[in-house]
């Protein structure tokens, strides 16, 4: 009779400690929340460089030539696609990983939140990182005769490697929805 009284003691003990691990795991989840928080911060950052750009452009368009007005415009399209890229990844992170938002019925709701996974996810953050990549790589080829053999080769190598990691993402994303 002690034996049996005993093992059930060590049955309960396990099975409290093991939710009890449960529990604290799941729960530290909300480790990430700080995390999505200091990404909005890194936003509004993004926006004061955006803004700090947009009005240094202003008083020169006039005197610029058209190359140097298509670089400005592609460093302005840049920081718009790292925004972009910060917003998809601080909202669906925090869906995904957090807690799901309760955005109240009539006001603005994103078409996009709730429908992206983590693998989707990583799909839209490699789609992102080659568009930001091609951006850098086309302001690289507007100044191409300033730029080395060997450093243009590795740009392009760079590049390259991005659009390959993009694609094999995507395949890897297709075959686990199959």
């Amino acid at each position: 009779m002690e034996q049996y009284a005993l093992d059930e003691f060590r049955r309960f003990a396990h099975i409290m400690l093991e939710r009890f691990v449960e529990n604290t795991l799941y729960a530290s989840r909300w480790l990430l929340a700080p995390v999505f928080l200091g990404l909005s911060l890194a936003l509004l950052a993004l926006s004061i460089k955006f803004f700090q750009e947009l009005v240094h452009l202003l008083p020169m368009i006039l005197e610029m030539s058209e190359s140097d007005l298509v670089l400005t415009i592609l460093a302005l399209v840049d920081l718009s696609l790292v925004g972009s890229l910060l917003v998809m990844v601080m909202f669906s992170g925090y869906e995904n990983f957090v807690s799901e938002m309760n955005i109240k019925e009539g006001s603005e709701k994103l078409g996009w939140l709730g429908k992206l996974d983590a693998g989707t996810l990583k799909l839209k953050v490699a789609v992102s990182i080659v568009a930001i990549s091609s951006i850098h790589l086309l302001r690289i080829f507007v100044n191409v005769e300033k730029i080395p053999d060997e450093k243009l080769y590795w740009y392009t190598m760079i590049h390259l490697t991005f659009v390959l990691s993009a694609f094999v993402v995507a395949y890897m994303d297709k075959m686990t929805k199959h």
